[in-house]
C-alpha cells in the first residue's frame, strides 16, 4: 500500500474512533437515562436533572481513587503524629476563639461540646480548608455506574440530586471528595439529608460556606446519635502488670469502678475518677502500646468514623484545644 493511502487510512480510522462512542460510553449513556427516570419518578424536576446530568462522563481518576490499595499502613503513632501535629493543635485553639459566639450557641441547641465540634472540623478538612476539588455528581454517577458499590453509590447519587432540587446548592457549586463526602464536615449526600440544618435561617443548608450550618450540622449529627453534653470521650490510663489484654474492645462494658478495682490508673498513677459511667478499654496499638477508657461519646464518634485510630485522635485534638 503506498505510503500516502496509509497515512490516509490511519488518519480516517482515527477520526472514527474519536467520533464513535465506545460501549463503555454508550452502556453509561444508557445507564444515565435509565438513572434519569428513576430520579423524575422521585420527584426530582428536569430543571434538576438538566443541570446535573447533562453531558456528564465517566472520572477514569475516580476509579482509579476507589480501586487503589494503600501502599502501607501508618501505626497508631505515625497516625496522631500526621492528623493531630502541634501546628493543628495551635490552629484549632485559634479557631475555637475566632468562633465562640457561634459555637456556644451551637452548643447550646444541642448539647455538644465546642471543643469536639472544632475538633471534628479541624481532622475533616482542617477546619474547612481541604474538602475536596471534584464535582460530587460525576464522581457519584461513575462511582454508581462501576458496579463495585453501585447500590450504595446510586443512593448517595439520589441523594445528592435531592439536594440540588431542594436549592441548598447548584450542580455545579456541589464539590467534595471523590467518593461524593461534602463540604468541611465532609458528610455523605445520605448524612446530609438526614442531619444538616439551616443554622443561619438563610433557607439553605450550607455546608460548604456557611460556619453556622457546617457547626450546627455536625453538632446535629453527634446529637442524634446521642451524644452526652457532661461526659468526656475517653482518657488515656495506665495497666497494671499482667493485665488481662482479653478485656479490651467495645464488646466489653464495665462500670469505671470495676476498671479501679482491676488496677486501671489515669496516665499520671492517680485513681481513676468515681463516676458512676460505663467505659470500655481501647488498646489502638495492640498490648504494650497506649491504653484509654473509652465512654459513651467514643462510641458516637465511631458512627462518624468507624476508625479507632480516628476516634482517639478526634478526642485528644478536643482535649489540646482547651488544653485538657
Amino acid at each position: 500500500m503506498p505510503f500516502a493511502r496509509l497515512v490516509s487510512l490511519v488518519a480516517a480510522l482515527t477520526v472514527l474512533a474519536i467520533a464513535t462512542p465506545s460501549i463503555a460510553q454508550l452502556d453509561f449513556v444508557a445507564w444515565l437515562k435509565e438513572l434519569r427516570a428513576e430520579a423524575a419518578g422521585r420527584g426530582i424536576s428536569d430543571a434538576t436533572l438538566d443541570a446535573a446530568l447533562s453531558n456528564i462522563k465517566p472520572i477514569p481518576r475516580v476509579i482509579e481513587l476507589d480501586r487503589k490499595q494503600p501502599e502501607f499502613t501508618l501505626t497508631f503513632a505515625q497516625y496522631l503524629e500526621r492528623v493531630v501535629p502541634a501546628s493543628r493543635v495551635r490552629k484549632g485553639r485559634r479557631k475555637f476563639n475566632e468562633n465562640r459566639e457561634i459555637l456556644n450557641d451551637v452548643a447550646r441547641k444541642y448539647g455538644v461540646q465546642p471543643r469536639f465540634i472544632v475538633a471534628f472540623w479541624g481532622i475533616e478538612t482542617d477546619f474547612g480548608r481541604i474538602t475536596g476539588g471534584f464535582k460530587v455528581v460525576p464522581a457519584l454517577a461513575t462511582l454508581a455506574f462501576d458496579g463495585r458499590r453501585g447500590a450504595f453509590f446510586r443512593k448517595e447519587l439520589l441523594h445528592a440530586l435531592r439536594i440540588i432540587e431542594e436549592g441548598h446548592i447548584s450542580a455545579k457549586q456541589m464539590t467534595g471528595s471523590w467518593a461524593g463526602a461534602m463540604g468541611q464536615p465532609q458528610f455523605m449526600p445520605s448524612s446530609f439529608n438526614g442531619y444538616a440544618v439551616d443554622h443561619d435561617g438563610d433557607g439553605r443548608k450550607d455546608i460548604w460556606t456557611t460556619r453556622d450550618d457546617v457547626f450546627a450540622s455536625a453538632a446535629n449529627y453527634l446529637s442524634r446519635y446521642g451524644w452526652r453534653g457532661d461526659e468526656r470521650w475517653g482518657r488515656e490510663v495506665r495497666l497494671p502488670g499482667g493485665f488481662d489484654a482479653s478485656l479490651q474492645g467495645l464488646k466489653v462494658k464495665k462500670p469505671i469502678a470495676d476498671w479501679a478495682a482491676l488496677g486501671v490508673k489515669l496516665r499520671d498513677g492517680a485513681p481513676l475518677p468515681g463516676r458512676k459511667m460505663q467505659a470500655s478499654l481501647i488498646l489502638p496499638a495492640g498490648k504494650g502500646g497506649p491504653a484509654y477508657l473509652v465512654y459513651n461519646n467514643y462510641r458516637v464518634i465511631l458512627k462518624w468514623n468507624r476508625s479507632h485510630y480516628f476516634a482517639i485522635a478526634v478526642g485528644r485534638l478536643a482535649d489540646q484545644i482547651v488544653g485538657g
